[in-house]
């Protein structure tokens, strides 16, 4: 029992230090808003674009693409949304926090807090199979995204389904994991010096990420939280693990690929929601609260959850 919980803490506790770290770099203005943005934006169009290519790009996609664990992806994210909606429209919250609400609920920071712990704890070819399923993930996430914030305003007629597309197909990571994909087929190698040269913009991607995330914490910010701030994390960090464990058990899932699926799912609210939210009539301070519940508190649910599953020996 403390041989498993040592090993969870060693495994999940360096990611989140990560967090931490740039939680108190910002306290000590040693970084500021600025080195967020850029950071971020670095992240978000190359270095992370770049790993999530290089662990696809020269797998056997017949391992790698599972059919049950892409549905469990796929129905977890609908599962979640639907619960969420639910609770909106049953406590008849405001436009403006019903969007933020069930957004922050179901949209998981799998990309970088979920890709960074699954490599911690299970290696490269587990990252490989859930970079993978970030294909199917992606799209329902900034689907979803969007008739969340605008069903609410009223705004459904006014969805540009063709720019919705759009800019799917543009997200880096998309585009990261539709390339890889030939190169995978067709066993087409990289040029040793361009993998060296990506490799050393693909090691910087997640610390960095995660120090970004904790750089754009402000704690202060938590005193002044509404109910929702805490109802939405309750969802993410502690229904939506239960909801995908119990659709693995359903469908014969266990070990790895339950793990996989489990820290997807257990993974902190995306800070994507934040940013959709301020371009969609959303309570921004409602959707930057839900993140840095979600994120502080994922910490230990997350813990407790991979400790419980390697405890009974399910993963």
């Amino acid at each position: 029992m403390i041989d498993d919980l040592f090993f969870i803490i060693n495994t999940v506790f360096p990611v989140f230090l990560l967090v931490i770290v740039g939680i108190i770099l910002k306290w000590k203005n040693i970084v500021d808003d600025n080195f967020v943005k850029i950071t971020s934006q670095f992240v978000f169009m190359v270095s992370l674009p770049v790993l999530i290519f290089l662990k696809l790009y020269n797998v056997d996609l017949e391992s790698t693409i599972d059919v049950k664990m892409i549905t469990v992806v796929i129905g977890g994210i609908f599962i979640m949304y639907a619960i969420s909606l639910f609770i909106a429209k049953r406590f008849k919250l405001k436009p403006e926090n019903e969007g933020v609400f069930i957004q922050g609920s179901f949209r998981n920071n799998d990309a970088i807090v979920g890709l960074a712990i699954i490599l911690r704890m299970f290696g490269t070819d587990a990252l490989s199979k859930a970079s993978f399923l970030l294909l199917f993930a992606l799209p329902l996430y900034n689907l979803l995204g969007v008739i969340s914030l605008t069903l609410p305003h009223r705004l459904s007629k006014n969805i540009n389904l063709k720019k919705t597309v759009i800019e799917i197909l543009a997200n880096p990571f998309m585009i990261s994991i539709i390339l890889a994909i030939p190169f995978s087929v067709f066993q087409i190698e990289l040029h040793g010096t361009i993998e060296t040269t990506g490799n050393y913009i693909a090691q910087i991607s997640l610390p960095l990420a995660l120090i970004g995330i904790g750089s754009s914490i402000n704690i202060k910010s938590i005193k002044e939280a509404s109910g929702l701030a805490f109802g939405a994390p309750v969802l993410k960090n502690i229904v939506s693990p239960l909801v995908v464990i119990s659709l693995c058990f359903m469908l014969d899932i266990f070990g790895q690929d339950l793990g996989i699926l489990f820290i997807i799912f257990s993974a902190p609210t995306a800070i994507a929601s934040f940013i959709m939210a301020s371009s969609m009539k959303g309570n921004l301070k409602l959707a930057g609260n839900i993140v840095i519940i979600s994120t502080l508190g994922s910490i230990f649910t997350m813990t407790f959850g991979l400790f419980c599953l390697r405890y009974f020996r399910i993963i």
